[in-house]
């Protein structure tokens, strides 16, 4: 299944750069309510020369239509890894793998920062996500990308209360 997910900050490329490759926002944003309970982060480079992000978290299966739940248990632990090129003509990208341990899904793609003509930056994470679960592959894939989407979400989210706040 193809997903792809459109956020937007109102900081420029540069600012939203920095915040994705700070640790500190890592944790913060991966602490809140509505991001699941964070067992691991780690935070390596900067903008300028690249960085990557690696989080690992917990949540809830409230996330995934019931009769999926049996198959991951009573939480899906998420792995997610993010590696951002050098900014290069205002722009950086990147690539993005997001696992659910435990559960027959992974999802791979890139990520993209832009500036937008408002003096803002768009985030674009695009990619596939795959099951390999034996009849059940669409339905556990398409759970799976709600379950992605909504992660994102939240993460855009705490992204514009942080640059709101910094």
């Amino acid at each position: 299944m193809h997903l792809t997910v459109e956020q937007t900050y109102p900081a420029d490329v540069a600012a939203v750069a920095a915040m994705l490759a700070d640790a500190e926002f890592v944790r913060w944003r991966a602490a809140r309510p509505d991001a699941g309970a964070a067992s691991q982060v780690d935070v390596t480079g900067d903008p300028a020369s690249g960085f990557t992000v690696s989080l690992r978290r917990t949540l809830p299966t409230d996330l995934i239509p019931v009769q999926l739940r049996q198959l991951v248990g009573e939480h899906l632990e998420v792995r997610q890894a993010e590696a951002w090129e050098p900014e290069r003509e205002g722009r950086q990208v990147g690539t993005v793998a997001v696992e659910i341990a435990g559960a027959p899904v992974r999802m791979t793609g890139s990520l993209l920062l832009e500036p937008l003509p408002d003096g803002g930056t768009r985030q674009v994470y695009d990619g596939e996500v795959r099951a390999t679960v034996p009849v059940f592959s669409g339905t556990v894939e398409e759970a799976a990308g709600g379950a992605v989407r909504r992660t994102l979400e939240a993460e855009e989210r705490a992204g514009r209360e942080w640059l709101a706040r910094n």
